[in-house]
């Protein structure tokens, strides 16, 4: 795709006469056809937030409720962080080289609702969080843009160790991106409609929220009482 959009560009500047890329045929991966995310339960993410380290409570507990993902949190600076209309504004991420940019797509640049835990956690993270000439909610401790991988190797994977919340091998059960699934699956048990649930979690598409979300929505007793309630319905007119 990335060849085609550059042969593209070449053909319209005119130095090439032919975009060979788009005779070319690939076939499509489904996220549907790999391994379905595994999410964490929910006293998983009572003992996550329980036991995070001070110093990333606050960021845990966020991605646990909004479904932020992990560089939307790195990037987020304070004034995003609307304490009177207790919303979240996503408009910025930090990338693998703690650079700004743009959200991930235009779906990406949202306004999130805090919950309570949220708003209260925030709330008492804004006394303690270290200064920041860059303003950031989670900075590192000099005030710059943390390291994805010092997050996870020095914080968060030693936590969940340190908790129990590992597999078969003794090793970390999660990875940060966890708690995004986590998010969803709180979301997806409330029953809100899954394009509520996509543009919450800032997905392109609402293919994108299904294919990686749809199991979740299956219920087999509820399937079960809606034909019971069709076959009433219906014997009933």
């Amino acid at each position: 795709m990335s060849l085609r959009a550059i042969l593209t560009e070449a053909v319209e500047r005119e130095w090439a006469t032919h975009n060979v890329a788009t005779e070319v045929k690939l076939k499509r991966s489904s996220r549907a056809d790999g391994k379905r995310v595994e999410v964490p339960t929910k006293q998983e993410i009572k003992v996550i937030i329980a036991n995070a380290p001070a110093s990333h409570r606050a960021m845990f507990t966020t991605a646990i409720f909004t479904g932020m993902r992990i560089s939307e949190l790195r990037g987020l600076p304070w004034d995003a962080v609307d304490f009177e209309r207790k919303v979240i504004q996503v408009r910025q991420r930090a990338d693998e080289y703690c650079e700004f940019g743009m959200p991930k797509s235009r779906a990406g640049t949202r306004e999130i609702p805090m919950a309570p835990t949220v708003f209260e956690a925030l709330l008492d993270w804004r006394d303690k969080v270290p200064e920041s000439k860059l303003n950031l909610v989670f900075p590192n401790s000099v005030g710059k843009v943390q390291n994805y991988s010092n997050i996870y190797n020095r914080v968060f994977k030693p936590m969940l160790v340190t908790e129990d919340i590992v597999d078969e091998s003794g090793k970390a059960k999660f990875g940060i991106h966890e708690l995004r699934h986590a998010a969803a699956s709180l979301f997806i048990e409330q029953g809100w409609n899954p394009k509520k649930i996509q543009t919450l979690l800032g997905h392109a598409s609402i293919t994108m929220t299904m294919d990686v979300y749809g199991h979740l929505f299956e219920n087999a007793e509820e399937d079960v009482s809606m034909f019971e309630k069709l076959d009433a319905d219906l014997m009933a007119a």
